[in-house]
């Protein structure tokens, strides 16, 4: 089933109601045209992400071309899904620059090999998944504690807009942040779902006009590490590059404390891979269940190819689901055409170039959206699940843990080990509400889906 496709209709259209399938196609010149609404809107998250990361946006838009491709080989064709750049591991790895060197090769290969064992394990987590079943992620993983999670990833990284990218340029911040908020409420459809990247533009265009209107800002450098005067937008890097030709690939290196730090992201992903996949399940009106565990493993598998050459974490994204929602077309020949772009795009170093010129007050603009909107989608998980805050065992470790990430608090193990932010933030959520529902005598209902969540036992 990965690579045929069964023509639907005459292969132009659908008639009211219908759907394309995952196993079905349009005729080939539309679905590259979809194929291409797919890039689209998964470009902006998987270019922005990384290039807050601090890794190579070239090579995270090329591997999340080679991942996706994995991830339709893993479940077999039978869950049409994205795999661009995963946002929940943008705080740890803010965590591991700050210990090991900052924007330095070296703290590179440390981040990406991080990641690369979080891959590992998130792929032996699908392995868990898929042969005891969907429900052990609800036993360990209630909403309680992922929509904690999740948030404590977002509003963890308050402190790098505060104290890293807003500084750069407080008034070019500001507008960039103002403007994207005017772009993500007034636009619709497509132009709505591209918001922040249209904020991201509009804020690079902007900086560089201020250069050619005011000079140069002196303000703090984020490439020196202290206040000079120096050009908000360079392009030297875009001139240099070639048009043509491999992004930059990097080995990984590992350091345990690293591992440690970036782990969390891990529930993160699992609850956002199984959201997301019962989502297509309810469009396509497919048992996606079966198929869980093995996306979860793709997922994993992606992310851990991806970061042995230096590129991003990957997820299934939500961008795309979108797109399939507004065309009813949920065939998988799109997701191969939309890879086999993503890829062509990063053999384009000019390209990579242009995105890495992108100024930190842009960021600091942007990423105040971007982190916020992060954490929210936690509430959002404890609204939809109606989880009770009412019950100290629920309130007293999540509000622990989040604040411990929010500050970030750092907690000395040993002499030259340490947790700190979102990861001591996470253990305390996750290993603190489960000694309290022992302590307590009291056990989670079991549920029965990805989205229901946790359910108050009526003896209680």
């Amino acid at each position: 089933m990965a690579f045929r496709w069964t023509v639907h209709g005459d292969g132009r259209g659908l008639a009211p109601g219908d759907v394309v399938k995952p196993d079905e196609r349009l005729s080939w010149p539309r679905m590259v045209g979809i194929g291409a609404q797919h890039v689209i809107a998964m470009f902006g998250a998987t270019f922005v992400f990384p290039l807050v990361m601090g890794l190579d946006p070239n090579t995270a838009v090329m591997m999340s071309g080679v991942a996706t491709i994995l991830f339709l080989l893993f479940t077999q064709g039978r869950i049409p899904s994205y795999l661009g750049t995963s946002a929940s591991f943008v705080g740890g790895v803010v965590a591991v620059r700050a210990a090991f060197g900052g924007d330095t090769p070296g703290a590179d290969q440390v981040v990406t090999g991080a990641i690369l064992v979080a891959g590992l394990v998130l792929a032996l987590c699908g392995v868990a998944i898929h042969v005891l079943g969907v429900q052990i992620i609800h036993r360990v993983f209630p909403p309680v504690v992922t929509g904690a999670v999740v948030m404590l990833i977002g509003f963890g990284l308050a402190y790098v807009v505060a104290d890293v990218y807003w500084p750069q340029d407080p008034w070019i911040a500001l507008i960039t942040m103002v403007a994207t908020f005017v772009f993500v409420v007034l636009f619709r459809g497509f132009l709505g779902r591209i918001g922040v990247l249209l904020g991201l533009v509009f804020g690079f265009v902007l900086s560089w006009l201020a250069d050619k209107v005011f000079g140069n800002i002196t303000a703090y450098n984020a490439g020196t590490g202290k206040i000079d005067t120096h050009p908000r937008v360079s392009f030297q890097a875009v001139a240099d590059a070639d048009w043509i030709g491999l992004p930059h690939f990097h080995a990984p290196s590992f350091q345990a404390s690293a591992v440690l730090v970036v782990l969390p992201a891990v529930i993160a992903l699992i609850a956002e891979n199984v959201g997301h996949v019962k989502a297509v399940g309810q469009m396509t009106g497919a048992d996606v269940d079966p198929q869980m565990g093995r996306a979860v493993i793709a997922d994993g598998v992606g992310t851990a190819v991806a970061t042995a050459v230096g590129g991003s974490p990957t997820t299934t994204y939500a961008e795309n689901i979108g797109v399939m929602a507004a065309t009813r077309v949920y065939s998988t020949a799109a997701y191969y055409i939309a890879a086999i772009i993503a890829i062509l795009f990063g053999l384009c170093p000019k390209f990579g170039a242009l995105i890495a010129a992108t100024p930190g007050g842009v960021l600091g603009g942007v990423t105040v959206i971007l982190y916020g909107m992060i954490g929210l989608l936690g509430a959002k998980i404890w609204v939809e699940n109606r989880v009770d805050f009412a019950d100290p065992v629920n309130m007293v470790p999540i509000g622990a843990g989040i604040i411990l990430a929010i500050g970030p608090v750092t907690h000395q193990i040993t002499g030259d080990f340490s947790l700190a932010g979102i990861a001591l933030g996470t253990i305390v959520v996750l290993a603190g509400y489960h000694l309290l529902r022992a302590i307590a005598g009291r056990r989670a209902k079991e549920v029965t889906g990805g989205e229901i969540g946790l359910e108050r036992d009526p003896a209680v």
